[in-house]
């Protein structure tokens, strides 16, 4: 029914690490090739954790935007804006706020996971309660065909989901719907308008889920069609209230969990991280002062890599040869572990060395990146508000 979107986000919480990149920005480098995306810095959710510092969040945005240049986001074929820029999204996040039962923002798993892992924090607020909302908002905004989450998330997908169909539920109803339907299937012209009513017919009837899939296809080639008729006839093919809000699609990445420092996921939190610009000389320190195996107390004593941290880093960075040369030295003690670690070091530089070279004219010049992220704020407020004039419309709130 809407053009092809994929819309995802980050918290501007501290610097990007190697795990950012290699859990979720590869992923937005391949889909920017494949799709329209919307990348934004999700400042207002980085407010539910750091609400008593919010100093941290204007002094992380910025860093982030080039940490995403340098990762290879580009603003050629992506659009990258920040969340509060774009006010469309707070509204909608008010008015959902208005029709969500308050037991579906309290079932989402995360909450009450993330109330655990973050005691320390005062998170009794509406804001983190809220927090799916707001993102569904994020979304929903955009009318996105698609989000790009790992398994875990995949509940705030569905939350979405959910609260789009909930929307075109309560406020979809339109007086003389079928009527003002059927007058928009007449504009089709005799012949599609035939095979539309066919295709919904066999759908209602029989369930032809390929019957919905064709006449949705038919819709979409139908460029003769106004926005308003557009909408009746989506809703038409599947009840008897317009399509307002899209339902999107979770787009299961692949994302490769890279260990940090001392085996454990790379994490700020865990000062375990290697931040995706950091220093040569830093990087390198980092490395070299890695945990090894405890049973190599010695040079001469042999080891096990799967007991080994550094080990999870040549998985990652190092070939089948590096790796089957480390099992044979490490096992057989004829490496030491400074000896095993340094493919692991030539890796990790290798993979930055084109992140510092794309970052550095954005260094040199700040001007660029808020001329890039001041276009994408453009681009997303007139998709944004697009999207809201139909939500006040449906809702009776268009006052003229």
């Amino acid at each position: 029914m809407y053009p092809d979107r994929v819309v995802s986000g980050m918290r501007p919480t501290g610097a990007l690490h190697l795990g950012h990149y290699h859990g979720a920005l590869k992923n937005w480098i391949r889909v920017q090739a494949e799709h329209p995306c919307l990348f934004f810095v999700a400042d207002w959710h980085a407010l539910t954790t750091h609400y008593d510092d919010p100093g941290i969040v204007e002094r992380s945005t910025w860093d982030m935007v080039v940490d995403w240049l340098a990762a290879g986001i580009d603003p050629s074929q992506a659009t990258i804006f920040i969340q509060s820029k774009v006010p469309e999204h707070a509204e909608l996040h008010l008015l959902l706020s208005m029709a969500t039962p308050l037991g579906w923002l309290e079932r989402v798993p995360s909450y009450k996971d993330q109330i655990d892992n973050l005691a320390h924090k005062d998170l009794a607020t509406y804001g983190f309660l809220g927090y799916p909302l707001l993102q569904a908002a994020d979304v929903l905004i955009y009318r996105a065909s698609t989000v790009p989450v790992g398994e875990d998330q995949l509940p705030h997908v569905e939350m979405m989901r959910e609260l789009a169909r909930r929307f075109n539920h309560i406020y979809g109803k339109e007086k003389g719907f079928e009527e003002k339907a059927i007058a928009a299937v007449r504009k089709l012209g005799s012949k599609r308008a035939r095979l539309y009513l066919e295709l919904r017919t066999a759908y209602h009837q029989e369930g032809e889920v390929d019957a919905l899939a064709q006449a949705r296809a038919m819709l979409d080639d139908a460029g003769s069609l106004s926005h308003i008729d557009r909408e009746r006839l989506f809703g038409y093919l599947e009840g008897s209230r317009r399509i307002i809000l899209a339902e999107p699609q979770a787009l299961l990445t692949q994302s490769s969990r890279l260990p940090g420092l001392d085996g454990r996921k790379m994490s700020k939190s865990y000062g375990n991280a290697i931040a995706l610009r950091e220093e040569r000389d830093s990087v390198v320190r980092k490395i070299r002062t890695m945990p090894t195996d405890p049973a190599r107390v010695r040079r001469t004593d042999a080891g096990d890599p799967a007991r080994c941290p550094v080990w999870q880093l040549h998985e990652v960075y190092s070939d089948s040869a590096t790796r089957d040369w480390v099992v044979k030295g490490c096992t057989s003690a004829g490496i030491g572990c400074i000896e095993c670690k340094q493919p692991v070091i030539d890796g990790v530089l290798a993979e930055q060395e084109p992140m510092h070279e794309r970052a550095q004219p954005y260094l040199d010049d700040p001007t660029l990146v808020r001329a890039i992220v001041a276009d994408g704020c453009d681009k997303a407020r007139r998709l944004a508000q697009e999207t809201m004039r139909d939500v006040r419309e449906a809702m009776g709130i268009a006052y003229t």
